[in-house]
């Protein structure tokens, strides 16, 4: 079994520089000119191995950003004008997700045919694998158009999308009209590349205190994806927009880490675009957030554990210089006593009257950021209040910030009791040059309560736009279609309108140098704003997606 795949070893990051340091043969796998990874065995598998290994070195996991009118955001409009009519045509989209039910109709052509140019299943390891890569299976469209003229399709490219996941955001950027269901996707005249992310693995499940039965994905495959996507477009010598609807609460927020630095690099190329979803943890309760200016200088943070989990961890960033202790506090008031600020130490500790134990890794600096960072992870902890004291070291001013896990790798009986909704964004929505979308309610003009705020935790500008992103009318598996609402939903929406501008742009030759933060910027141009709101702020960036004022505002003489 490729190492890649093979549970007994973990998949670290490291600089693609390094990498002929470590290689035997077999043990590293390529990810892009700035990352790869290194494959190391794990032999007895203790949590203590996140210390002597960076956390910064294990790929963060990922969760899905989604569980209807075309109206609102000028798409409708400038399909109907005679001189516009962009559809998309000329324009590849890629969806890193969960698969797509590649027969379903949303998906072909009037005349039966596929509008998917390449699929990679990262989960299937029986067909050919995809050139400059290790793994999975690649399926082209002669491949898809002959399964689809079969009496057995899977029999010939078995991929499916079991989760329904990446059908929903493949339809709402792209799908082919069905008037009967009222259904149309932003850009449906653009073809498909399809990745299909294979689940983390279970070693790394385990190292972030994730319960098996938990689905998630990890940072290392959608920089694959991303890749493969990149590689395909560069075949066909066509522009590329790239949908990532899944987010991370691990990390810093900074926008920095391997897959923002790799999506900021795209960015700035021309003809690849980058849609990213702005995650749904605005009203979960899952940040805090202390500044300390005057003695005490502490901070008590209160943690309300749900009896639902019994396993999870949770990250605290400060900035530089301070340095900070953290002594944790159990229901029953047992106490670890101030853990202090190390390199790479990991400590386990046990309380006498629970059943808990905490491993804490209090790290003085993070490799990608420079800044101290607090992992704790809890196993089996005590139902109740936990009460975390963090303390400067030098009795001088400090901030610092908090977060959960995203999406529902812990219950919503987990949370802050005094809980900051702000600097909730997701990565990679804070990667810099990427669009970040939130999602409003296009019936009523209303945020989505659930959409993540910003800003980034250094004070970046994000989101970048809002799109819609209630009850989207959407393909599901089995040739039926649903609803999808949220921020991956949005992205989706804001995805078709980027394969718009890059249709009037590259296809049709009006500015080739077009890049995704070109594209990008006009999009923010061209955003409705409403006059009570200052503009940009952390809830709507810099507005509502408007693509016909875009275009107006681009071709105004």
């Amino acid at each position: 079994m490729s190492k890649i795949l093979d549970n007994g070893y973990y998949d670290l990051m490291i600089t693609t520089a390094l990498a002929p340091t470590y290689d035997t043969g077999d043990n590293i796998t390529y990810l892009n000119r700035q990352n790869s990874l290194l494959h190391i065995p794990i032999g007895t598998p203790n949590p203590c191995d996140l210390g002597r290994h960076s956390s910064s070195s294990f790929p963060a996991l990922y969760t899905q950003t989604s569980t209807v009118s075309l109206e609102k955001s000028g798409v409708t409009t400038v399909q109907n004008n005679p001189d516009l009519a962009l559809f998309g045509s000329g324009v590849l989209v890629a969806v890193i997700d969960t698969g797509i039910d590649y027969r379903h109709k949303a998906f072909r052509n009037s005349d039966g045919t596929t509008r998917i140019v390449s699929i990679w299943d990262q989960t299937i390891q029986t067909g050919t694998i995809p050139e400059e890569f290790t793994f999975g299976s690649e399926y082209s469209r002669e491949v898809i158009n002959t399964a689809l003229s079969s009496e057995d399709p899977l029999s010939i490219v078995p991929t499916t999308d079991t989760n329904g996941h990446g059908t929903a955001i493949a339809s709402i950027l792209a799908g082919s009209p069905d008037e009967e269901q009222d259904f149309r996707g932003v850009a449906p005249q653009a073809e498909y590349i399809i990745i299909k992310l294979k689940e983390a693995k279970e070693s790394l499940k385990t190292i972030f205190f994730v319960p098996q039965d938990k689905k998630c994905y990890q940072e290392s495959d959608l920089i694959l994806g991303t890749r493969y996507a990149v590689t395909v477009a560069a075949r066909y010598n066509r522009p590329v927009v790239i949908c990532i609807a899944m987010g991370s609460s691990q990390g810093g927020h900074t926008g920095r880490g391997p897959i923002s630095d790799y999506l900021d690099h795209l960015t700035l190329l021309p003809g690849t675009g980058v849609s990213v979803s702005a995650g749904n943890e605005g009203n979960d309760q899952r940040h805090y957030f202390n500044s300390t200016a005057a003695p005490p200088f502490y901070n008590d943070v209160e943690l309300r554990i749900g009896e639902d989990d019994t396993m999870f961890s949770m990250e605290i960033w400060s900035f530089s210089p301070a340095r900070l202790t953290i002594d944790i506090s159990s229901p029953n008031r047992e106490s670890t006593q101030p853990i202090f600020p190390t390199l790479n130490q990991c400590r386990r500790f046990t309380f006498i009257f629970n059943q808990t134990a905490i491993y804490v890794n209090n790290t003085i600096f993070e490799e990608k950021t420079g800044d101290q960072m607090i992992l704790l992870r809890f196993s089996n902890p005590l139902p109740g209040i936990w009460y975390l004291r963090i303390q400067a070291t030098d009795n001088e001013p400090f901030s610092f910030h908090s977060w959960l896990p995203a999406g529902d790798l812990i219950s919503n009986g987990t949370f802050f009791l005094n809980s900051n909704p702000d600097t909730t964004i997701t990565s990679p929505g804070n990667t810099r040059h990427t669009l970040a979308v939130t999602a409003y309610n296009q019936n009523n003009d209303s945020i989505l309560p659930t959409s993540s705020r910003g800003y980034t935790r250094t004070g970046q500008i994000k989101p970048d736009i809002a799109a819609p992103g209630y009850q989207l009318t959407c393909a599901v598996p089995g040739n039926l279609y649903g609803t999808a609402t949220g921020t991956g939903a949005a992205a989706a929406h804001a995805a078709g309108i980027l394969a718009m501008v890059f249709e009037w742009a590259i296809v049709r030759g009006n500015y080739l140098r077009m890049t995704g933060n070109d594209a990008n910027r006009l999009m923010i141009s061209g955003a409705v704003r409403n006059p009570a709101y200052s503009y940009p702020n952390n809830i709507w960036g810099y507005g509502q997606v408007e693509v016909n004022r875009l275009f107006e505002r681009l071709l105004a003489p």
